[in-house]
């Protein structure tokens, strides 16, 4: 990939294995609006970043002051996670797999984004028994109300803080329509504010004993623990086991029968290894979008 700096933004010439589209919308992240065919606009770390994507070449700019080469490796080189050898990744994954190759070949542009530990966290809470569509206008509502606006051109606000948040009673979060969801915003929180919950990337515990803390919030099991693994640490030996990702696991790898997710999850970790996390997205992807070609409007 090469990049060149324009007036306006920064011109990336020659990505590999990249399609925004696939990317924002297989389900890792919530904060994105379609502007048009392969032209989005996404909001993280405090900023709002238009992509227009047309072929392998890129053009990736901010809405009220210029993008500078020096910023775009400092924030937006390993959010997309530039550095990773996706075609590497693909190969292994899908040797002696046609399941495997079926979902990487759908969507071979997916990227595993590294998306800030803190918002994600609220975020999957908001996703429990909800719809896409509702997931985005939660965050929005909340980031609103308890955000800091970073963008007039967009009328983008920044994630909330846990300060910010904390001035929210469950109370706000409902009218928010976050509904029975706010008491376990309110308690990770708290829990965020006392530090019980580490929220950097790079934290000293292990996959297993960071999952142990986010069990310990109220109302984090253990799918939404898996998936705040996986796209807000990037614990790539993380798998979650939703209803898609079970429903095609046992389609093709149990002979169709029912199987535990405990199951299922052991199984992908002897299979993909540390490409589990890969793995489960472009599957994920794969069954849901798949779905959707056959008419059905579940999310």
């Amino acid at each position: 990939m090469d990049l060149r700096q324009e007036t306006d933004g920064i011109f990336l010439t020659d990505t590999k294995n990249f399609h925004i589209g696939d990317i924002l919308e297989c389900g890792q992240c919530f904060r994105f609006e379609k502007i048009g065919q392969m032209d989005y606009s996404l909001t993280a770390f405090g900023e709002v970043l238009r992509v227009h994507q047309d072929g392998t070449d890129i053009f990736v700019s901010y809405p009220d002051k210029q993008l500078t080469i020096a910023e775009f490796d400092e924030i937006w080189r390993p959010y997309f996670d530039f550095e990773r050898d996706y075609a590497a990744i693909l190969a292994q994954i899908c040797e002696n797999d046609p399941v495997m190759t079926a979902a990487a070949a759908f969507a071979p542009g997916i990227r595993l984004l590294k998306q800030d530990p803190w918002e994600t966290i609220i975020s999957f809470i908001i996703s429990q028994n909800n719809r896409i569509p509702q997931i985005k206008a939660v965050i929005r509502n909340i980031s609103q109300r308890f955000g800091t606006q970073i963008s007039d051109t967009y009328n983008a606000f920044a994630f909330p803080t846990i300060d910010q948040l904390m001035a929210a009673t469950e109370t706000d979060l409902r009218d928010c329509k976050a509904g029975f969801r706010a008491a376990y915003i309110r308690d990770a929180t708290h829990k965020a504010a006392a530090g019980e919950l580490l929220l950097e990337h790079e934290n000293g515990l292990t996959t297993e004993e960071l999952r142990r803390r986010l069990l310990s919030v109220h109302g984090i099991g253990e799918k939404v623990a898996h998936c705040i693994l996986l796209f807000g640490y990037g614990r790539y030996d993380s798998f979650p086991v939703d209803t898609w990702v079970r429903k095609v696991m046992e389609l093709n790898y149990f002979d169709g029968k029912p199987t535990k997710p405990a199951t299922i999850l052991d199984f992908a970790l002897q299979r993909f290894g540390q490409h589990a996390g890969f793995a489960q997205q472009y599957l994920f992807h794969y069954i849901r979008m798949k779905n959707k070609e056959n008419g059905s409007n579940d999310e």
